[in-house]
């Protein structure tokens, strides 16, 4: 199933094909793609190269693994992501190594990284869906991250499903088309809502 994006200026076709399925296949993701989604995120640029991304992985070739990862997920995203070979979870660290003074630029690099491992998964066949619906807490308590990282987002990575393996709720979802807001309700010139275009 491809959903291109239904874009008003050129862009980039990796950029144009990539959205966040909910439909994966069980199919392994290959232990030199896991590397190569993870170098692409080490190369993201960060604020005085602090490089404040940190990712814990989890394969369903170690079910141990997984099922820790997986129980952070709410449940309305684990009815869907079962099926997810690869799971992530992004976590930043908030102050900067140098002086330990807060580093405010933490999570948007974070972002940084994970675009560029989400590019690189669309490079590979693979697509990518980042999830706020996770809980937090419990990924600080299991994993016994320290004080100072956040946990940011859980990521399901694998190779394309079926639409008929997920429910009728879902697939409607699946099958929605892309929107994004116009260009001309976030870029502005001059003064704040005042449009670039």
């Amino acid at each position: 199933m491809e959903k291109p994006a239904d874009n008003q200026y050129p862009i980039h076709e990796l950029i144009k094909q990539r959205w966040s399925p909910l439909a994966f296949n069980i199919r392994p993701v290959e232990p030199e793609k896991i590397a190569s989604l993870l170098e692409a995120a080490r190369w993201a640029a960060s604020c005085f190269n602090e490089q404040p991304w940190f990712f814990i992985v989890a394969t369903q070739d170690n079910a141990q693994e997984y099922e820790k990862l997986f129980s952070c997920l709410v449940e309305a995203n684990q009815t869907w992501a079962k099926d997810a070979p690869l799971l992530m979870l992004s976590v930043a660290k908030l102050s900067f190594t140098r002086n330990n003074k807060p580093n405010r630029h933490a999570l948007h690099d974070v972002g940084f990284a994970v675009g560029n491992l989400t590019l690189q998964a669309q490079a590979l066949g693979l697509f990518v869906h980042q999830m706020g619906g996770f809980d937090a807490d419990k990924a600080r308590t299991l994993y016994s991250i320290p004080e100072d990282y956040e946990p940011v987002a859980a990521i399901a990575i694998g190779y394309p499903g079926n639409l008929s393996q997920l429910d009728e709720d879902l697939q409607q979802r699946e099958l929605s088309p892309r929107s994004r807001k116009p260009l001309t309700e976030f870029v502005f010139r001059g003064n704040w809502n005042q449009s670039y275009f």
